[in-house]
């Protein structure tokens, strides 16, 4: 069955990195676009960042600059890199299978002093 397994979310102090990764199984993960959400208690699930099939990459606003999705496809792997974190940024981060029902479990990033 198709499986999505973050790691790599944590505590970290205002101004730190993170470097979250999703595994992912069940399917040919080359041929999908996939996709890194995030959410906070009360709020609605929003998209942080997109990789395409192909390697193209799109970014919202407020992460732009700060934020890299990468994919290994050999490894069946996609990755946020997190740079200069806000408190702002505190949320459980999910990895989607692009437009399909498919998630992760989530990983609590928390940006605090």
């Amino acid at each position: 069955q198709v499986q999505l397994v973050e790691s790599g979310g944590g505590l970290v102090q205002p101004g730190g990195s993170l470097r979250l990764s999703c595994t992912v199984s069940g399917i040919s993960f080359s041929d999908y676009a996939m996709g890194w959400y995030r959410q906070t208690p009360g709020k609605q699930r929003e998209l942080v960042a997109k990789i395409t099939a192909s390697g193209t990459t799109a970014y919202a606003d407020y992460v732009k600059g700060r934020f890299t999705i990468s994919r290994d496809n050999a490894k069946k792997m996609v990755y946020l890199q997190m740079n200069s974190l806000e408190p702002e940024d505190t949320a459980v981060y999910y990895c989607q299978i692009w437009m399909t029902i498919y998630w992760g479990q989530g990983t609590q990033v928390t940006v605090s002093s």
